[in-house]
């Protein structure tokens, strides 16, 4: 098991409890959820139940009804007529069970079970409230792709699970470290670099890095998995969001949208570009787009939330709108061709600045300020015709007096820093304290995939450098 040290702790903390727990795991789709849960309680599961995508009420029934068939001595009810008939069935085959050890009961993919109206969802909640949690040898796990469905009915619900939950477990693809500790678990043993490149493509969902195969290079690797015919990237966006969200259109029309910008829109630049309508459609689908992992929302530095920026920073989305929506045709050596063009160097820089976004943590222990407050944010001037306007990709604002102007910069190789390029640093530095008139330590921070080669520019203008080596 890689990572995931403080959720397994969790799981396992359930089962030495003298008391019945309900647990709810979250985490978007493919990030390991269901392998966590049957790792942990393999000996303990005594039913498992997986919603059927897109399954009727008979359907979520019947295969309920026959999942405790097959786990018990119980005839099979080939017709039920109601959930509150499954649910008989349910408690009468749980009290056969010893009570000497922990019984885990798993619904993996609750929202599919749960379909319109059906009444199930309220009666989960009435069976835990008056029969599991009166009881102290059971484990109730819920479990769906759909993080902001599980969070609005299970989570933070007002009725019958107000206030229920004894854990709350929200998973997260792998860090970079861990994509690398993950690989070398399979023999997998690639340079750093090369880790970077696929992690810019796929992220640390473990699902698709359980693909790559040992030997491969990491061009051959995104080939395959991503434009070859039968490549498991190639469609899966097709069902990406249709399997997390109910009504996926506006979801799947602004990921569009933001999937064009390198630096993040303004909510109403989405709106005005995806044409979703303003108010609850769009609200609706950007706060589960958020809950979900999938957007981010940034304040720029120095603004307040009515400045708010949001960002896609789910890679494989921004990844296939970029290269695999238009090149559906497979052609052998087509991304060593696409690897190669001025597309892909765009693409790679910005898709390099948002790696290291998102492991800021792990930037501010390579820079030894751990354990210093701060706070990350991006800044954006526009010029004028008077000045020229500016950007800074990471700025880590300290509470110790100082600030990070952090340069994300993607390489082939080791790269230098020219005179041109050290005069635009050591301007932006000014030209940053002057537009926004801070009175604190400025350090111009590099942080790139390759190693960055001594010279009497970067000596005089650059205060820290750190390689993506020191974040994994």
């Amino acid at each position: 098991m890689i990572g995931r040290d403080n959720q397994i702790q969790q799981l396992k903390e359930a089962l030495s409890s003298e008391k019945s727990s309900f647990i709810a795991v979250t985490g978007r789709r493919r990030v390991g959820k269901t392998y966590l849960i049957e790792e942990i309680y393999k000996k303990h599961l005594c039913l498992t139940i997986t919603g059927i995508q897109g399954g009727d009420l008979k359907m979520q029934m019947v295969n309920f009804s026959q999942k405790i068939a097959e786990v018990s001595s119980m005839p099979i009810v080939p017709n039920p007529k109601n959930w509150q008939e499954v649910f008989t069935l349910l408690k009468t085959y749980l009290q056969s069970l010893s009570t000497k050890k922990k019984h885990v009961i798993f619904l993996d993919e609750l929202p599919w079970i749960n379909t319109v109206k059906s009444g199930f969802i309220q009666l989960l909640a009435h069976f835990w409230n008056d029969y599991l949690s009166k009881e102290k040898h059971f484990i109730l796990v819920v479990c769906g792709s759909s993080t902001s469905w599980i969070s609005q009915k299970i989570v933070n619900d007002k009725g019958g699970f107000h206030n229920r939950l004894t854990h709350h477990i929200q998973l997260f693809p792998f860090t970079l470290a861990e994509t690398k500790q993950f690989l070398l678990s399979k023999n997998i043993k690639l340079t750093n670099s090369s880790i970077v490149d696929i992690y810019m493509v796929m992220g640390g969902i473990p699902f698709y890095l359980e693909n790559i195969n040992k030997g491969e290079s990491a061009t051959v690797c995104i080939e395959r998995m991503c434009f070859s015919d039968g490549g498991i990237l190639k469609n899966e966006y097709d069902n990406l969001y249709k399997a997390i969200f109910e009504f996926p259109a506006n979801h799947e029309t602004i990921v569009s949208v933001l999937a064009t910008t390198k630096t993040g829109m303004t909510r109403e630049e989405i709106i005005k570009k995806s044409k979703v309508s303003e108010g609850g459609p769009y609200q609706r689908a950007m706060e589960e787009l958020l809950i979900s992992g999938f957007v981010v929302e940034e304040t720029p530095f120095g603004k307040k939330k009515r400045g708010s920026i949001y960002r896609l920073i789910d890679e494989y989305s921004v990844f296939y709108h970029k290269f695999i929506k238009n090149n559906r045709k497979y052609q052998t050596g087509i991304w060593q061709i696409l690897s190669n063009a001025q597309t892909y160097k765009i693409w790679s820089g910005y898709a390099f600045e948002s790696l290291c976004m998102k492991h800021v943590n792990e930037i501010k222990k390579a820079l030894g300020i751990q354990n210093v407050y701060s706070e990350t944010s991006s800044y954006r001037h526009e010029g004028s015709s008077s000045e020229d306007g500016f950007q800074i990709d990471l700025i880590i604002d300290r509470k110790d007096v100082a600030i990070n102007l952090c340069e994300c910069k993607y390489y082939e190789a080791n790269f230098e820093i020219t005179k041109k390029y050290a005069s635009q640093l050591s301007w932006r530095k000014a030209a940053f304290r002057a537009a926004t008139n801070t009175k604190k330590n400025i350090f111009t921070t590099i942080i790139s995939n390759h190693e960055l080669k001594e010279n009497e520019y970067s000596l005089d203008v650059v205060d820290v450098k750190i390689t993506i080596s020191d974040l994994m």
